[in-house]
């Protein structure tokens, strides 16, 4: 049975949102909880911080011995590290898989007082010209996703902050691999993706595929936050070549203080 021959989508729950209401329980509030907890006087964290998709970035600079803890980061389910490289200082958050995930992280990254959240995902290529690998700046996201409903009406669409990706593609733009800005996919279920999906979003303008973007950009738009996704794209069903190869050895660390630097000069310039 078709779900709208009984209701109308306003009546469905993931577009009936009351988006003005207050909400019961605020991320000011588990913060509290953890700085009681632990004891935390005071919070310091980077002015910008990465959303890091996979970890395995975060694992290797720890290997290397290259992060320290931030302690004062008040949050019961994850650990922020603080990487510096020159005059650059960024926190990253690892493991942020998926739209709930990554705007609960950055919910609290933002009443700690962060200047700039940055995402940086995985993803698959939609659009047939884009090379593997590569690295898109998302300009914006399809919502095909559910948490960005509960903080903005309903679209096709979600931007993200406009003034940034031009920093950060005059950043990045000198990396080994392609870099292109533009559209990309937001899907909460990446084992759902079918031929039909990719080609209509294909034809849409999407370059990529992932996980967060869409959620992360709603978040910031409502609340007053710039954000940014920086998507390594890296596997194609369409590709006959390795897939998941990431490119050389070091490209992973370049990226994240690409992103880094242009996300500064950003700040700076505001």
């Amino acid at each position: 049975m078709n779900i709208h021959s009984q209701h109308s989508l306003a009546e469905i729950p993931l577009m009936n949102h009351s988006l003005n209401a207050p909400p019961v329980f605020s991320p000011e509030n588990l913060i509290e909880a953890v700085k009681a907890k632990r004891n935390i006087q005071e919070i310091r964290i980077p002015d910008i911080c990465i959303l890091e998709f996979d970890g395995d970035l975060t694992e290797k600079l720890r290997r290397q011995d290259e992060l320290t803890e931030c302690k004062s980061w008040p949050c019961f389910h994850t650990r922020l590290w603080c990487w510096q490289q020159d005059r650059i200082r960024c926190g990253i958050v690892p493991q942020t898989i998926g739209g709930p995930y990554t705007v609960l992280i950055a919910e609290q990254l933002a009443v700690c007082g962060v200047k700039a959240i940055i995402g940086l995902a995985s993803a698959g290529r939609v659009h047939p010209s884009l090379p593997l690998p590569s690295v898109v700046i998302a300009t914006g996201a399809i919502r095909d996703e559910g948490v960005s409903y509960h903080y903005l009406p309903p679209s096709e669409t979600v931007e993200a902050t406009p003034s940034l990706v031009p920093h950060l593609m005059h950043s990045l733009e000198n990396l080994e691999q392609p870099v292109r800005s533009g559209l990309i996919w937001t899907t909460d279920a990446p084992y759902r993706e079918t031929n039909e999906d990719m080609a209509h979003n294909a034809e849409r303008g999407a370059l990529a595929v992932e996980m967060q973007a869409a959620s992360l950009f709603s978040f910031g738009i409502r609340k007053h936050v710039p954000v940014a996704l920086v998507a390594h794209v890296t596997n194609a069903m369409d590709h006959d070549g390795r897939q998941f190869e990431k490119g050389a050895e070091h490209f992973d660390i370049e990226l994240l203080s690409a992103i880094c630097e242009g996300t500064k000069r950003w700040i700076e310039s505001t």
